[in-house]
């Protein structure tokens, strides 16, 4: 009797047969839920939108651990390397670096408030109200797109348009809402723009997203370019959306007419942000699409 032979085509397996044949009812199942997604977002954008929401509920638990995964993955790998190569110090001599730069920064803004109160004495603010503090569980680095995931939604009172801060400065707007999450568009996407004006002397501008995570500061006015190395750039509140004098970002060079500024407030260091009320009340374009600007 003849041996048979060590390669069989899958025809002669039934196990190959069913895994073929799983496979082609896997992918043309999914071409078809992709099909029926694109129609539903074309005919019902609302409730596309619903189900987006859900899904960001859904995935939000998941972000929330992988993010815990990676971070504590890399304090033990950052701790064996201080430990090594005597890293601990370097550490704290970086932490104080940036605790001396965060200071630097409140005491330039405390001392243009000052001096501003002095003209104004019969001042009278009217700060928006804090709608909820939630966890960043979440944010993109390495596309051009720059979101960010927060712990909370609709069921915490959280609506697209509202304003997103942090106690460094301005972290960008919420653009979609879940139940129990919500979707931030950083100030460094290049769909953000936030109207700002300079620490110093007070010389409105804009800031716009770049998408690789720095912002470009364009003057108003025209003329010789303004800004020097080290100004620090505030919210100006002109549009009723971000309120006044919320720290963005700190001018790193001249390009041209225009300043590259990094922002103060990094979605990757932050642990928490405050989602607050539009300074002036919610603008009728915040509730279109996520990539409108403001």
């Amino acid at each position: 009797m003849k041996a048979p032979t060590r390669n069989r085509r899958p025809g002669f397996s039934r196990r190959a047969q069913y895994g073929l044949f799983l496979s082609y009812v896997v992918a043309v199942t999914g071409i078809f839920v992709g099909l029926g997604l694109v129609v539903v977002s074309h005919v019902d954008p609302e409730g596309f939108g619903a189900v987006r929401g859900a899904a960001l509920d859904l995935t939000t638990p998941v972000s929330a651990f992988g993010r815990g995964m990676v971070r504590g993955a890399g304090s033990v790998v950052d701790g064996v390397a201080n430990y090594i190569d005597a890293g601990s110090k370097n550490a704290a001599m970086e932490r104080e670096l940036e605790a001396n730069r965060r200071a630097l920064v409140r005491a330039r803004i405390l001392a243009l408030e000052n001096e501003r109160l002095r003209r104004m004495l019969h001042l009278v603010e009217n700060r928006p109200a804090s709608v909820a503090v939630a966890r960043i569980v979440g944010s993109t680095g390495v596309s051009s797109r720059r979101l960010a995931t927060l712990t909370a939604g609709v069921a915490q009172g959280v609506r697209p348009g509202q304003p997103v801060r942090s106690p460094e400065g301005l972290v960008g707007r919420i653009v979609e809402a879940g139940m129990l999450a919500s979707r931030v568009l950083l100030i460094t996407d290049n769909a953000s723009v936030v109207p700002v004006r300079m620490a110093r002397g007070g010389m409105p501008a804009l800031a716009a997203g770049r998408g690789d995570g720095s912002i470009e500061i364009r003057p108003l006015g025209t003329g010789n370019n303004p800004f020097n190395r080290g100004d620090i750039v505030l919210t100006s509140g002109t549009g009723g959306l971000y309120p006044p004098d919320v720290p963005v970002a700190v001018i790193l060079r001249k390009e041209g007419d225009i300043a590259v500024a990094w922002p103060l407030a990094d979605p990757s260091q932050l642990d928490y942000a405050v989602v607050e009320q539009p300074f002036a009340g919610l603008p009728p374009s915040s509730k279109g699409a996520p990539g409108e600007t403001h």
